[in-house]
C-alpha cells in the first residue's frame, strides 16, 4: 500500500499583476488556474496517500492572502488558498492529517523579476485606451516597475525553514508568516481597521495623475 508523508504546494505565478482596470477576465483566470485551482487539484489527487500516512499538507499562500494591496488575480488566488486550507485542516483533523499555511512576504524569486514585470506592464499599457493611460500617467507605470523588487528579500531560507518545521515538527502551526515585511508590517496591519489599511496602502503605492486626455 502506498502512502505519502508530506505534500508541499509551492507553484505560483503573479503575472499579470496590474491595476484591475487594466486587466481582462482572462488575465485573472490565468493566475487563478495555477495558484488556486491547480493547488486544489494536486491536493485532492494526493490526499488519499497523505491520509494513509497521517501526514502533512503544506500550502504556500502569501501575506497577500490576508491583505490585498495590488490588482490582478494574485491576491484573490491567495485568499482562496487560505480558505481552502482552513476548510481542509478542519476536515482532516479527525484523520490525523495536519494542514499548514505558509504566508511569505516579498522575496526575490523569478515571480518578482522586475524585468518580466516591466515587460508585462508595458504590454498592458499599450492596450489601454488613451483616457485610461492619461488617468494614471506615465510616472505611475515607471514606479510600478521597481516597487515590488525593492521591497523583496533575497533570504529564501526564511520560507524554507518554515516549510521544514511544518513538515517535520511534532506540533506544526496552522500558519507561518515569513519575512520582515510580513511579520513587522503587513500581518499586524491586516488586523487593523479598514481605514488604516487603506491609508497605509495609499502611502505605499504609486499615485496616479488623475488626468484627462
Amino acid at each position: 500500500m502506498h502512502w505519502l508523508w508530506g505534500l508541499v504546494n509551492n507553484a505560483g505565478i503573479a503575472i499579470p499583476t496590474a491595476p484591475n482596470e487594466w486587466l481582462r477576465k482572462e488575465d485573472f483566470v490565468a493566475v487563478l488556474n495555477v495558484n488556486l485551482v491547480g493547488l486544489i487539484e494536486v491536493t485532492l489527487s494526493l490526499l488519499p496517500l497523505v491520509k494513509r500516512a497521517r501526514g502533512r499538507v503544506v500550502n504556500v499562500a502569501s501575506i497577500m492572502g490576508r491583505l490585498s494591496i495590488f490588482g490582478g488575480g494574485y491576491c484573490p488566488s491567495k485568499f482562496g488558498v487560505e480558505a481552502f486550507s482552513d476548510s481542509l485542516r478542519r476536515e482532516m483533523r479527525p484523520f490525523g492529517v495536519k494542514v499548514s499555511i505558509i504566508e511569505p512576504g516579498g522575496f526575490r524569486t523569478g515571480m518578482t523579476d522586475p524585468k518580466a514585470a516591466a515587460k508585462e506592464l508595458q504590454r498592458l499599457w499599450a492596450l489601454l485606451p488613451a483616457e485610461t493611460r492619461a488617468s494614471y500617467g506615465r510616472r505611475y507605470l515607471e514606479t510600478c516597475y521597481v516597487l515590488l523588487h525593492r521591497l523583496s528579500s533575497p533570504r529564501l531560507s526564511r520560507v524554507t525553514a518554515r516549510m521544514q518545521h511544518a513538515l517535520l515538527s511534532r506540533s506544526p502551526r496552522s500558519r507561518y508568516a515569513a519575512g520582515w515585511d510580513a511579520l513587522v508590517f503587513l500581518l499586524p496591519l491586516s488586523y487593523c481597521p479598514t481605514w488604516l489599511c487603506d491609508a497605509f496602502v495609499a502611502f505605499l503605492m504609486p499615485k496616479p495623475d488623475c488626468g484627462t486626455p
